[in-house]
Parts: structure tokens; sequence; C-alpha cells
């Protein structure tokens, strides 16, 4: 609001539009735009008609990270003030494949291999978004409607030009790397799902901002109000460098094992910690402020991320119970009390072999046990050893090693 504007408001109404803004504004980048944000703020409070905030997810793997709930978390943000949050599961987009930050085609997914993604996404969604009081939607419901006179109308709303402006397309252009006609569609499907579902807001990513203006372009065609389009930053993974992703493998699965999330969480490089609170969790932003104020205990302040993300996902026991192992084993250097004893293969054997031996189902391949050797993660009696070829010799028992949660006691 102006200074102009906010005279003309009741300031009742104006308070509450400071404090839905300030929680709506928590980890934003982009906002196109505050103005148009504010007045549609007044707009819902003074007439009670709550917002419609859109989010869009493809079903394009069956598991969730906690990259993903970034923008989940904020669209329960505006479900906790009242607004309604529209989810929709885009099977139909995810035929064609959202060529956002990438450069190459994305892999086409069959229909079949979305609907049983689909299955699970939601169940999934449901552990940050109250998905019994949001809008559930599948854009096949409009999009697979749309007969070849219709599709042909739709590419007829935007140019080459336009599309070329994308930061994707263009290197992809310039690059001389292959742009196929088909990846043009999405950001037009995904931008006529905001027509069909009438939005106010849409939330994405960074990379998320040309498909969110799509919408507002081609809202403005059909004659209606513009969508508010709302970016959140990328959260950075594990790596402290790529963002999040299964496929860099610096991600943590909100359906993994307590245990398995804390220890994750605890391995979060210092330095994002203040983008994890913020993006990930719904502590008071004085309170995250406080917790890492300076002089603060950086392993005491990670304990909290990680009791907090672990508490999110599953019960409070289940969060003080990883806690309290990590604690244990990690912090401290105990050893578990089920401590399990697993016979050598021989007496004198190869570490490789030996890890293999001792943790079966840990490991996908001797080549990544070969890997954690080289990068000293497998000690054999508190001696970390760094050559796969060596062999070692078992002649009393010795407690084993090999990552972060595969310990056993060796024995001949």
């Amino acid at each position: 609001m102006t200074d102009e504007t906010r005279g003309e408001v009741p300031a009742a109404v104006r308070a509450e539009v400071d404090r839905q803004k300030a929680e709506i504004m928590r980890g934003a980048v982009d906002v196109i735009s505050e103005g148009a944000l504010e007045k549609k703020l007044v707009e819902s409070i003074q007439s009670g008609r709550p917002l419609r905030a859109k989010l869009g997810v493809d079903p394009t793997s069956s598991a969730l990270h906690l990259g993903f709930t970034v923008v989940l978390n904020k669209l329960r943000a505006f479900q906790d003030l009242g607004h309604t949050a529209v989810l929709i599961l885009g099977d139909a987009t995810a035929m064609v494949g959202d060529p956002t930050g990438k450069n190459k085609t994305r892999p086409r997914l069959s229909h079949a291999e979305i609907t049983k993604n689909a299955e699970t996404y939601l169940d999934q969604a449901a552990k940050v978004l109250d998905v019994e009081k949001a809008e559930v939607r599948r854009n096949s419901e409009w999009l697979h409607a749309f007969d070849f006179e219709g599709f042909v109308s739709l590419l007829a709303r935007y140019t080459v030009a336009r599309m070329l402006e994308r930061d994707d397309f263009d290197k992809r252009y310039k690059g001389q790397a292959p742009i196929y006609l088909h990846e043009f569609l999405y950001p037009l499907m995904q931008g006529w799902d905001s027509v069909m579902v009438q939005a106010d807001v849409e939330l994405g990513g960074t990379d998320q901002l040309f498909n969110l203006l799509v919408g507002r372009d081609l809202q403005e065609q059909e004659g209606q109000a513009a969508q508010v389009c709302l970016t959140t930053g990328l959260l950075v993974g594990l790596d402290g460098k790529l963002k999040m992703s299964k496929s860099y493998d610096n991600h943590v699965g909100i359906s993994e094992a307590a245990d398995d999330m804390f220890t994750k969480v605890m391995r979060v490089d210092d330095s994002m910690m203040r983008d994890w609170f913020t993006l990930l969790t719904r502590v008071p932003i004085d309170e995250v402020d406080g917790v890492l104020a300076g002089g603060a205990n950086p392993r005491d302040v990670k304990l909290r991320l990680a009791h907090t993300l672990a508490a999110m996902y599953h019960e409070e026991s289940a969060a003080d119970a990883a806690r309290d192992r990590w604690l244990k084993e990690i912090s401290r250097k105990e050893l578990p009390d089920d401590l399990v004893d697993v016979k050598a293969p021989t007496s004198s054997v190869q570490i490789v072999d030996l890890v293999s031996a001792a943790f079966p189902e840990a490991f996908k391949s001797r080549g990544e046990i070969r890997r954690l050797v080289k990068g000293g993660g497998v000690s054999l009696g508190g001696q970390k050893l760094s050559d796969p070829q060596a062999e070692v010799t078992v002649d009393e028992p010795a407690v084993l090693k090999a990552g972060k949660k595969n310990v056993c006691r060796v024995i001949p």
C-alpha cells in the first residue's frame, strides 16, 4: 500500500494486512508485485473472501524431499492465515516435463508412471499441508479435455521470441543444444492451470518465475485479475553447493526414518542454518534470530534444527530418540547397546570383502564400498582404513564401522 492508500484503509485492516504480509514474505525472493499482494489482502479481509493460493507439483518421482517442502510450507502459511490452498497435481504437465533449469530435454514419463507417483504425493504432502481443507485438483481435468483446435489456440497466445526469454531456453539456444517444440507447451499449460482455478497467488521456486508470469498473462487475456507471483529461494542441499535434488544425492527425504533424517541434518553446513530454519520450519523469525545469535554453539543450533525437522515429519518422541541416539553414538563416540557380532569370512580378508560380508544390505555395489574406504569412511578397531585393496587380519574381536550408521563387532 502507498502512504495515500494506507490512509484510506481502516487501522484494524492495515494491522491485519501487515501481520499476514510478514508471514507470507518469509523466505520470499520475487513478489510481483507487493502492491498487488497488499491490495488483494485488503480486499480479502474486507470482503471475507479468502485468497486462492495455487501451487502446482508434477509427480515425476515417488518420494519428496525437504527441498520440495519450501513452497509447500508457503502454501501451508496461506492456509494458516485463512486462505484457500489450491494444490494441483500435474498429471498432464508431467507428461511434457518442466524444462525449468535444465540444459537438455527432460525424459518423458508415461501416464502410468505419473499415476503411480501421484498416489504417494498426496500422502507425503499431508505431512505439511492440511489436505482435508485444501482444494486438490489434477490438471488433466482440463488439459486432457483440449481438442486439437484448443491446443492450437493456446499455442497462438505466445511467440517463440517470448519463450526464448526464458534463461534456460536462451542458454540452450545460444549453445546450440536442442529445444523441442513440446517443451514450449509447458509454461502455457501451467499458466492455463491458473486460469482454470482462478488463482489469486501462485507459488514456486525462483526457477519458476517465467512460468508464473505466463499465468498472469493468460489470466489477463481471459479477463481475470492477474495473479501475484511469489517465489521462494531454492534450498541448497547437504553438499552446500547445489540445490537439493535426488539426482545430486544431497537430499533429505521427508519419509526417511527419524534417525536418518536427524543424522543427515546434522551434516548441514553452519552457513546454511538460517536458510534451513527460515525455509523449512515454522519457528518464528525472531526466535530464529535468537537461536542464531552471536556466540551460539553451532552444534547446539544444528541439534535444534535437526530435532525440529524430525518432529515435523515424525512423532516428537521419535525426534527425541533420534537426538539421544545421535548424541550417544556420533557425538560421544559411544557404541550402540545392540551391537551385532559378525564372523569374518577368513582370518585375513580384503577390507572391501569384509565390509560387504558384514553389511550385505547396506551398499549397492563394491564400487560404493571402495569409494567409502578411499574417503576415510571405514575403520576397524578404531583405525581408519584408506586403501580398498588392503587386507586386514581378524584374530580378535574388533569394532567395524562403515559410514555413519553401519557398526558391528567382527569376530574371528
